[in-house]
């Protein structure tokens, strides 16, 4: 169980708490301590300082403002050649090379991004000193030997730069699943930035069962009246990836 807490400023009061309480009302439990990211920043300072050490990495000083003019979405290098001044706030970027990172993801097939083309040279550390997603993540994987990544399908573009930073840091490669979110009639995934509901946990069992059947695999009508356990347990019996391959998302509104 590791806990993303490392962006501070988005960090809620006693949503942790919430977040394991509906873990164990759901019936789910993990190995071992919980792990917080805030608790490895001396680590991810420590491989901040490798990177810039081999010359991996370069300050830039871009506003938001200044980017907003840039036509595409990939960042077009304004501070590579440039001397940016390390006293003023500065966010650092990883140089990436011109090459093709190409996995394969046992929900969406065979992957391939060209790295410099397609997600240029993106940030590892912010402005404001936060270790941004990519690189934290990475790190965190390492520390728990993470061998299988399964997350959803919003997130199958971070992959191929978070490769990137394993090969550079000499990290082992997880095996990848990315699978369809829910979203709703709008086409927009369930989550606080879209307002979605939060999980309710006073009826577990009924959750779970919808759940199953947004998922495609089909429970039994006698399950609708199962226990949390005995749910959890058909689903690990029987889960069948093949009725959520190549899919993206599931669009059905959720009650």
């Amino acid at each position: 169980m590791r806990i993303d807490d490392s962006d501070t400023f988005r960090n809620v009061s006693g949503a942790t708490e919430s977040i394991l309480d509906t873990l164990h009302i759901y019936g789910l439990y993990w190995d071992g301590p919980v792990l917080y990211q805030t608790d490895n920043q001396q680590i991810y300072q420590r491989i901040v300082k490798q990177l810039i050490n081999q010359d991996l990495v370069y300050p830039c000083s871009c506003t938001r403002k200044a980017l907003s003019t840039n036509k595409t979405a990939v960042y077009p290098g304004f501070c590579l050649k440039s001397k940016v001044d390390k006293d003023l706030p500065h966010a650092l970027r990883i140089k990436s090379k011109d090459l093709e990172i190409g996995f394969d993801d046992e929900m969406q097939g065979h992957q391939t991004h060209s790295l410099v083309q397609q997600h240029g040279d993106f940030i590892v550390k912010r402005k404001d000193n936060i270790i941004a997603y990519q690189l934290a993540v990475v790190i965190d994987d390492s520390i728990q030997n993470i061998s299988h990544v399964i997350r959803g399908f919003d997130l199958l573009d971070s992959t191929p730069k978070q490769i990137f930073l394993q090969q550079i840091l000499g990290y082992s490669t997880p095996k990848y699943c990315h699978i369809p979110v829910i979203v709703d009639p709008q086409g927009h995934k369930l989550s606080k930035q879209t307002f979605a509901q939060a999980i309710s946990t006073k009826t577990p069992e009924k959750t779970l069962f919808l759940l199953l059947e947004l998922l495609a695999q089909k429970p039994p009508v006698l399950l609708k009246n199962a226990s949390v356990k005995d749910l959890i347990c058909w689903a690990i019996d029987n889960w069948n990836s093949l009725h959520l391959k190549n899919k993206r998302a599931i669009n059905r509104e959720f009650y």
